[in-house]
């Protein structure tokens, strides 16, 4: 049995397809552009097991695509290629819309023309799994209830749009052809292997470097933030026992403004690896004016998939930042690969009013 995989050397994919071959023998053909998030260091233990294949290409590749899937012959295919960053949507909102929205429905497109080439038997046990965020439900209020699986699409950056737009090509391949899909909106993640644009690891590695930590505004943006083994473990919950054409909200119960987040690893840092002035590294804390339309709060009700499906996240936010720091501070070595210039400059860019 094979699995395709979308975006599989990214930071949530990556610890899926690991995730996935440590548990399993099922063999996992891994499509990423290998763009600069998409980084063959992350995947770097399965070098020479054969269990996986891993080809670099764009989901947008018909032709690419429609090859893989002849050859390999998936019972599954598993979107988490996207360009995920908000900020960088701001910046540059036509590749958001090339790859999440054009590139969701070539891969769509391509399958759903495998699936209906398929016996009886195989169409019936195909499924196509697409990952998307809690940031197409839009902003909440301080005192709204968490999304649900039905609250109203209101997104509100070019990115939560082009996830938008895509979660409801998804839909509509469901109900108009039948192809057998799952979607699963996921709150913020964070864990190993996650690129330093991010909040967290942006965090870990400025502080570690002796640079200024960034934090919007006045930092009372509310999160609820998702260790990426728990998510990747509901996501193969889901692939497993989903409903066909069901959404599932996917979260951590861990809502938190992010100076939370920043003072938390502030203070593991200062525990863990203090600076050799022995002051705290919260000193480095600098408020930069906050990003345009920038949403103040998410929330996920995660109820449905603990009903439905028996899954709720196993770390808490406490074990979970805890392994996190720690992991990044045992792997200097894949943070210097990935700090690219290309990374530099667009941080340098990005914050240049630190």
């Amino acid at each position: 049995m094979t699995i395709l995989v979308t975006g599989g050397a990214g930071f949530i994919g990556s610890n899926f397809v690991l995730d996935w071959l440590a548990i399993t023998d099922e063999t996992v053909v891994n499509l990423d552009k290998l763009t600069y998030a998409g980084n063959v260091h992350n995947l770097a233990a399965l070098a020479n097991d054969p269990r996986h294949v891993l080809m670099q290409g764009d989901i947008g590749d018909s032709e690419l695509v429609s090859a893989l899937l002849a050859k390999h012959q998936p019972r599954a295919v598993l979107n988490f290629a996207a360009e995920s960053h908000v900020d960088r949507s701001i910046l540059g909102p036509g590749t958001f819309v090339q790859t999440n929205i054009v590139g969701t429905f070539q891969l769509i497109e391509q399958a759903r023309a495998y699936w209906v080439r398929q016996d009886t038997a195989a169409r019936a046990a195909f499924r196509f799994l697409h990952v998307s965020t809690d940031e197409v439900y839009g902003s909440l209020a301080g005192n709204d209830p968490a999304f649900t699986e039905t609250h109203r699409y209101e997104p509100n950056s070019p990115y939560s749009a082009s996830k938008a737009a895509s979660d409801h090509l998804v839909r509509a391949y469901h109900h108009t052809y039948g192809l057998p899909v799952l979607t699963t909106n996921c709150s913020n993640n964070y864990g190993p292997l996650h690129f330093p644009e991010k909040l967290i690891p942006l965090m870990i590695v400025n502080a570690q470097a002796g640079k200024p930590l960034p934090v919007y505004g006045d930092g009372q943006q509310i999160r609820d933030w998702l260790y990426v083994k728990d998510h990747c473990s509901a996501i193969r919950t889901v692939l497993q026992g989903g409903r066909l054409g069901e959404t599932y909200n996917i979260g951590g119960w861990n809502e938190k403004p992010n100076l939370d987040i920043v003072h938390t690893v502030c203070d593991l840092l200062d525990e863990l690896k203090p600076r050799a002035d022995r002051q705290t590294y919260r000193n480095q804390i600098a408020y930069v004016t906050d990003r345009p339309g920038h949403d103040r709060r998410y929330a996920i009700d995660a109820r449905k998939i603990e009903r439905e499906l028996g899954w709720k996240p196993a770390e808490t936010f406490e074990s979970g930042i805890r392994k996190t720091v720690q992991w990044y501070l045992d792997n200097p070595q894949w943070v210097e690969q990935v700090q690219s210039g290309s990374y530099r400059e667009w941080v340098a860019t990005q914050y240049a009013q630190v």
